[in-house]
């Protein structure tokens, strides 16, 4: 019976809850005390320090401040790391001088001692390092908020990577989250933030995604389930889960052979392609969200590796660590696709729905005041180019209707948009240039087209007949157009997509594309002519044999011009 109590009371501090956590502190005021104090004093010293000095365009003293804020943020532990490596993938948020440092905070902290390690290992997997390992180092390869890792053999020439979690991290985690979630809500309304009374809520995920952190059988399961996803794309590895060296605070796994996504130089000094990697990131994780609903929310540089190799356009890229996971619901999923094909046909009503049914917007919010808003605020970021502006442009645009309009991020959004702007801020890192929106848009009018799922096929026909049944070609034409634009190589990229749509037009699966295109040609027991000769129109202009002869001609020599 006591070892079932000691069980269970080891479970619950594994359980980030924050009412039972702040009554917890709340009894020992010995701990929390000094401890808030030390964080005030911290940060208000680095404030203090920032706002003197800030401005200053000396390089010696910002490469002074971006130490200053890496000490700071080490010194005060795991969740402030966390805070420093969303920080550390953003180059539009923070200069660029501070950036290598902030990066530092991903896998170059300081190591905690070798000895208590090899004490973990052993105590968890039942053996010391000589049993187990046929090579196992004196020093780590890495070191991270939450853990170390090792670069180790095992008998038969196979290397793995052995990560090893750091000393007393649940009671870490559960003082300082009750602190940070109290100074939070305590400052919330004198932020220059309006997300409605969901700050609380917010930081609630994300100590629940660091209490699943650190439980590392959770990871291994994580990491096979990802790998399966990914199990027929040769564009993404996952390193394979050593089980029976694995335990909740040790994780084994193959070790993978790459260079880390985070500087183009040296990606450039191996032959790598920067722009094929980030198109393979920016896909799998727009995977992740629209096609499998379940996403790693920790894309930084440092659990992305190049490696060698192509697969058409894409690079060859391997994730690491998968503590931070979460899914996303069919309905969240489906509703999500649909609004990115709103913002490409322009349908801000539309939009302004899919935003209240994901709960941005409460069900009773009238709309009518919106939309106009959406469209101002949204529509004139598009301009003429639809990969012209990147996510960054989009969420500074979107906070100019929370002020003045009720919206609010559902506490659920919370790791999906770290997710999306930590993989934006990693393709930025690499290409100043890149555009999130100019990957999305064609991934998601090639599903569309495709019709690959039941999913797709019923938003297909809801995007392209109207309420009474009519083809509506320009919504048609718009989804070509993103196709055939992407990368210049017209021919390349339509033709898939055509032979996919042809095939789901002739299939079982498209009787009811079929059934909806024969009732808008044929209306009142007449053909309909003008809807007949815009589709053939349609079709002639998008695969003329000039512009398809071009794309292919372009995809095998890029310098060619059609």
């Amino acid at each position: 019976m006591a070892a079932t109590s000691a069980s269970r009371s080891e479970e619950d501090t594994l359980r980030y809850d924050p009412s039972r956590d702040a009554r917890w502190l709340l009894l020992r005021p010995w701990l929390s005390i000094p401890r808030l104090i030390q964080i005030l004093w911290a940060l208000l010293s680095l404030g203090l320090n920032l706002l003197i000095r800030g401005s200053s365009n000396d390089p010696e003293v910002q490469r002074n401040l971006a130490r200053s804020l890496l000490r700071t943020l080490t010194d005060l532990g795991p969740c402030f790391i966390k805070v420093g490596q969303a920080l550390s993938t953003r180059p539009d948020l923070i200069r660029r001088d501070w950036l290598d440092e902030l990066t530092r905070l991903q896998d170059d902290l300081p190591a905690f001692p070798h000895a208590i390690a090899l004490a973990t290992i052993e105590a968890d997997l039942g053996s010391p390092v000589e049993q187990l390992f046929a090579d196992f180092p004196e020093a780590p390869v890495a070191a991270a908020s939450l853990g170390q890792v090792y670069r180790a053999r095992l008998h038969g020439q196979h290397w793995v990577a052995v990560k090893v979690q750091r000393p007393n991290l649940p009671f870490i985690l559960r003082r300082d989250m009750v602190l940070i979630r109290t100074l939070g809500v305590l400052s919330a309304p004198f932020l220059p933030l309006n997300l409605g009374f969901g700050l609380g809520e917010i930081i609630d995920e994300f100590g629940r995604s660091l209490f699943e952190e650190i439980d590392y059988g959770l990871e291994a399961n994580n990491a096979e389930r990802f790998a399966a996803l990914f199990a027929d794309n040769p564009a993404v590895t996952i390193p394979k889960v050593e089980r029976m060296l694995s335990s909740r605070r040790v994780l084994t796994t193959s070790w993978i052979h790459g260079t880390k996504l985070r500087d183009r130089q040296e990606l450039k000094a191996q032959r790598l392609d920067p722009t094929a990697l980030i198109r393979t990131g920016v896909i799998s994780g727009l995977q992740q969200l629209l096609e499998f609903g379940y996403f790693h929310a920790d894309p930084h540089p440092g659990n992305l590796f190049a490696l060698s190799g192509r697969s058409g356009d894409l690079g060859h890229v391997a994730y690491v660590d998968f503590g931070m996971m979460d899914s996303i619901s069919d309905a969240d999923r489906l509703t999500l696709t649909g609004a990115v094909v709103h913002l490409i046909n322009r349908d801000f009503s539309a939009l302004a729905k899919d935003f209240q049914t994901l709960g941005f917007l409460a069900p009773t919010a009238d709309l009518t005041p919106i939309i106009p808003a959406l469209e101002e605020v949204l529509g004139g970021s598009l301009g003429e180019e639809v990969g012209s502006f990147n996510f960054k442009a989009i969420t500074d645009r979107f906070s100019e209707l929370m002020f003045d309009y009720p919206f609010r991020v559902p506490a659920r959004f919370a790791l999906i948009i770290r997710a999306v702007v930590s993989q934006e801020g990693l393709a930025l890192r690499l290409d100043p240039e890149f555009r999130i929106i100019a990957v999305a848009y064609p991934y998601v009018a090639k599903r569309l087209l495709a019709g690959d799922t039941r999913e797709m096929r019923e938003k297909l026909l809801e995007v392209i007949f109207d309420a009474e049944g009519r083809l509506r070609i320009e919504r048609l034409e718009s989804l070509l157009n993103v196709v055939g634009d992407e990368g210049g190589g017209a021919g390349l990229e339509l033709l898939p997509v055509a032979g996919a749509g042809l095939r789901l037009l002739l299939s079982q699966d498209g009787s009811d594309l079929r059934r909806r295109l024969l009732l808008t040609l044929i209306r009142d027991d007449r053909l309909s002519t003008s809807d007949l000769r815009a589709l053939l129109g349609l079709i002639r202009r998008t695969f003329s044999p000039r512009r398809v002869a071009g794309g292919v001609l372009q995809s095998l020599n890029p310098l060619a011009v059609a």
